[in-house]
C-alpha cells in the first residue's frame, strides 16, 4: 500500500465531479480507477488495470453479487412475462386511490421485506413501478423510497444479512467468543442514529410534512406533465413481454418462496432465489403459459437487463481496490485521530467512515477495516462502546445509501426505472438531512 497523503483523495474527487457533469456512472469510475493507477505506477498503467480487472472478478464476492443480481433479473423477467407481477400491481392499484398511498405502501413493503437490501430494492420497485406511474409518481421518488428501506432497514432489523455479516466481524475484531458480537449488535441498534432517521423522513416526505428539495421537485414537477394512465392500463406490461395469462399466485408464490428460503437457509438470498426460480419455473411448466425455448430466453434476458448495474458495481469495486492501494482509508483515520476524545468519537467516527464509505463503495469492507482501529481507541478513552458501534455501522449504512455506484443505489435505480445520477442526486438532500440529524443525535448521547 502506497502513503500518499491527501493525493490518495484525487481519484475519488475526479470520479463524483465528472459523474455529476456527465450524469453517467460506468465512465467516471474506470476513469477514477486510470487516474489512480497512474498516480500508483504511470509506467505500467496496463498491466495493473487488466490486473485489477481479473482480480476483482475473480472476488468471491463479486461473483456473488452478479449471480443474486443476475438471477433476480431472471426472476423479475419471468414473473413479467407469465403475468404474475402484473396481477400483483392491479390487485395494489385497486386497494390504493393515490400516489401517497402507493409510496407509504411501498414503504411498509420496505419495512416487511428486512432480509436482504437486494432483495428489498429488486422485489419492491419492480412490483410497485406500474401503480406509481399511475398516479405519476416520479420514479425518482420511487428510487428514494425503495432505497431508504433497504440497508437502512435491514441494520435495524437483527435477522439479516448485515446483522450476521457485522456480528462476525465485531468477534473477531474484539477476539470475544461466539454470539457476544450479536449481542454487543442488539446493545447497538438504539445508536444506529442514520439508519433510524433514514427510514422516518420517509413518511413525513410523502406526506408533505418534509417538502420536495432541490432535484426531487424537479422530477415530481416534470411527472406532473405526463399523460394520466388510464386504471385499465395499471400493470400492463406489453411492451415487456406479458402473456396475458397470469394469475396472483404466480405473483405470490415465487416472492413468498424467495423471501422464505432466503431466511431459512441462514439468510442465504443466493439459494433463496435459485429456489425461487425453480418455483417460477415449475409454475410455467405446470399452467402451460410458457414453451421451454420461451421460458429460458426470458430468464436470459432478464439476466441481461441487469448488465448496466452490474458493470457499475464491478467499476465501483475496482475503484475501491485503487484507493486501499492509495492509502485513502489509513489517511483519512490518521488524520481524525486527534479529535477521537471520548465525548467526540461516536461523530467523528460517523463522519470520517461516512466519508470513507461513500468515496470507496466499500460498505462492509470498511467495517472490517475500521472496526480494529476505532474499537482500540473506543476502550482507551472509555468511550460508550454500543454508541462507537453504531456510528461505525451508520457510516456503513450511509455510505450504501448515498454512493452514486453502491449496489443498492444501482439496483434501486435500476428497479424503479430511473437513471442511477438522477436517483442519488435526487435523494441527496434527505440523505444529508439524515446524516445531519445523525450527527446531533451522536453528540448529544455521547456528552
Amino acid at each position: 500500500m502506497t502513503d500518499l497523503g491527501i493525493a490518495s483523495l484525487l481519484p475519488t474527487l475526479m470520479v463524483l465531479v465528472f459523474a455529476i457533469w456527465s450524469k453517467r456512472t460506468v465512465e467516471p469510475l474506470l476513469g477514477g480507477v486510470i487516474i489512480g493507477l497512474l498516480m500508483l505506477e504511470p509506467s505500467d498503467v496496463m498491466t495493473n488495470l487488466t490486473g485489477i480487472m481479473l482480480s476483482v472478478m475473480a472476488d468471491e464476492t463479486i461473483g456473488w453479487v452478479i449471480l443474486v443480481c443476475g438471477l433476480m433479473g431472471s426472476l423479475i423477467g419471468l414473473l413479467v412475462k407469465i403475468g404474475g407481477a402484473v396481477e400483483f400491481g392491479k390487485m395494489v392499484a385497486t386497494r390504493i386511490k393515490s400516489g401517497t398511498a402507493a409510496l407509504l405502501m411501498a414503504w411498509l413493503l420496505g419495512l416487511a421485506i428486512f432480509i436482504d437490501d437486494y432483495l428489498n430494492t429488486l422485489t419492491i420497485s419492480s412490483s410497485m413501478k406500474k401503480v406509481t406511474d399511475k398516479y405519476r409518481v416520479s420514479r425518482e421518488m420511487l428510487a428514494y423510497v425503495v432505497d431508504s428501506t433497504a440497508a437502512p432497514i435491514c441494520v435495524l432489523i437483527p435477522l439479516s444479512t448485515w446483522a450476521v455479516y457485522f456480528s462476525a466481524v465485531l468477534e473477531e475484531s474484539l477476539n470475544i467468543e461466539t454470539g457476544e458480537g450479536f449481542v454487543l449488535y442488539l446493545q447497538a441498534i438504539p445508536y444506529m442514529f442514520y439508519a433510524w432517521f433514514a427510514v422516518v423522513l420517509v413518511p413525513l416526505v410523502i406526506l408533505k410534512k418534509i417538502p420536495l428539495l432541490g432535484a426531487m421537485k424537479t422530477a415530481e414537477f416534470n411527472m406532473r406533465d405526463k399523460p394520466v394512465v388510464d386504471d385499465t392500463m395499471v400493470g400492463d406490461d406489453k411492451a415487456d413481454g406479458y402473456s396475458g395469462r397470469g394469475v396472483l399466485l404466480n405473483f405470490i408464490i415465487p416472492i413468498c418462496t424467495l423471501i422464505f428460503f432466503t431466511w431459512y437457509l441462514d439468510i442465504d438470498i443466493l439459494k433463496g432465489v435459485i429456489l425461487a426460480l425453480a418455483v417460477t419455473v415449475v409454475l410455467t411448466f405446470g399452467q402451460k403459459l410458457l414453451s421451454l425455448a420461451d421460458t429460458f430466453d426470458t430468464l436470459l434476458d432478464g439476466f441481461k437487463s441487469m448488465l448496466l448495474p452490474l458493470a457499475t458495481v464491478v467499476a465501483g469495486f475496482m475503484l475501491k481496490d485503487v484507493n486501499d492501494q492509495l492509502g485513502l482509508t489509513v489517511y483519512v483515520i490518521e488524520t481524525m485521530k486527534p479529535l477521537m476524545t471520548a465525548n467526540w468519537l461516536p461523530v467523528v467516527t460517523f463522519i470520517s467512515m461516512a466519508l470513507i464509505a461513500f468515496a470507496t463503495g466499500s460498505f462492509w469492507g470498511i467495517f472490517a477495516v475500521a472496526t480494529p482501529i476505532i474499537m482500540p481507541l473506543a476502550i482507551s478513552v472509555d468511550a460508550n462502546m454500543p454508541l462507537v458501534i453504531g456510528a461505525l455501522i451508520s457510516a456503513s449504512v450511509f455510505g450504501s445509501h448515498a454512493c452514486f455506484y453502491g449496489d443498492s443505489t444501482v439496483l434501486s435505480a435500476h428497479g424503479s426505472g430511473c437513471s442511477v445520477m438522477a436517483h442519488a442526486l435526487t435523494q441527496l438532500p434527505y440523505v444529508l438531512l439524515a446524516a445531519a440529524l445523525a450527527c446531533v443525535a451522536f453528540i448529544v448521547v455521547a456528552l
